[in-house]
């Protein structure tokens, strides 16, 4: 079969109509990574009836235990079909081993550092490769973390960033019991005795995570642990940020408070930065948690709008 693209070999595994909406299926094998085995699974969308060119690329990144549904429902519905009927050229990746996306040989193994070095990069190429502009990035939760990782390592950069969205996204919060060395080791310890992270056991998603994710966070939690890698320095590179960010925290949302967000918001070197707190006490109709942010059908008529008009500004 003749690859989709000229950078990495892609097929084209699915093209359907979903009611109003077209659906393409894209397999990536873009074998930039240590483990050759890695596929990646991108789904597009737009209007299925639509006669002229796609629009604006914008390409959301889901979060933990978490896959393209987040983003689109089988019903339809979601931020991704809303701007999709919006006109924009829509582009839901899945992380390893995540929805249609196969687990890699070393699937135990992956990490952020992963996504941000080798992934988000070959997504953001394919994308721009068969839209023909830069896209608009969209990551809630650990899909905003895998972004911000990238943006610092300069894994990505303005030639395939137009802009940064973060929702839900923090990097700063600190649990003062993981900064004590015997602590941090035992709960180490604990963790390596788990090959993986139920997401249906701790109902936290449809999908399991690799322990490696968990334990590369708390590196990043523990004593002298800073947000980089062995090469790079993620957090100082953040300040070189110069792409336009929207930053939207939820002031209900207890797994990544505002205050939080915030300090992301603040690292970033942009000149172009909005920062929204999703509240009560900041004009909108409830205290948003952490996925009702995106999911929910306040979500619908305040945050997706909101989204929207950002996007259409930039």
């Amino acid at each position: 079969m003749q690859s989709s693209s000229h950078l990495f070999p892609v097929a084209l595994i699915s093209a359907e109509r979903r009611g109003d909406l077209s659906e393409d299926v894209y397999r990536l094998k873009p074998a930039n990574s240590p483990d050759i085995s890695v596929e990646l699974v991108v789904t597009r969308l737009g209007l299925a009836d639509a006669s002229c060119a796609r629009g604006v690329p914008v390409i959301l990144l889901h979060g933990s235990f978490s896959n393209r549904r987040f983003w689109y429902s089988p019903k339809g519905v979601g931020l991704g079909a809303f701007l999709a009927r919006a006109g924009f050229d829509v582009w839901l990746p899945e992380m390893r081993g995540h929805g249609l996306s196969a687990r890699n040989i070393h699937w135990n193994k992956n990490r952020v550092a992963d996504y941000a070095r080798y992934d988000l990069p070959a997504i953001g190429a394919f994308v721009k490769e068969l839209s023909g502009q830069s896209p608009h990035w969209i990551g809630h939760s650990q899909g905003g973390i895998s972004l911000a990782a990238a943006l610092g390592g300069q894994y990505l950069n303005d030639d395939v960033v137009a802009s940064a969205a973060f929702f839900g996204t923090q990097i700063n919060r600190r649990y003062g019991w993981l900064k004590i060395p015997p602590v941090q080791w035992c709960a180490y310890l604990m963790l390596k005795r788990f090959g993986h992270l139920s997401g249906a056991r701790l109902k936290r998603g449809p999908e399991d995570e690799p322990v490696s994710i968990a334990l590369e966070a708390l590196r990043w939690n523990g004593f002298l642990g800073r947000f980089k890698d062995a090469e790079r320095d993620w957090w100082a590179g953040l300040a070189e940020v110069k792409v336009p960010v929207l930053a939207v925290a939820a002031t209900g949302d207890r797994l990544t408070p505002e205050w939080a967000c915030r300090k992301l918001y603040d690292q970033l070197g942009s000149t172009q930065r909005t920062f929204v707190a999703l509240g009560r006490e900041h004009g909108f109709s409830s205290d948003f948690s952490h996925v009702a942010m995106l999911v929910s059908q306040p979500a619908q008529k305040e945050v997706w709008p909101l989204v929207h008009d950002w996007l259409r500004e930039h």
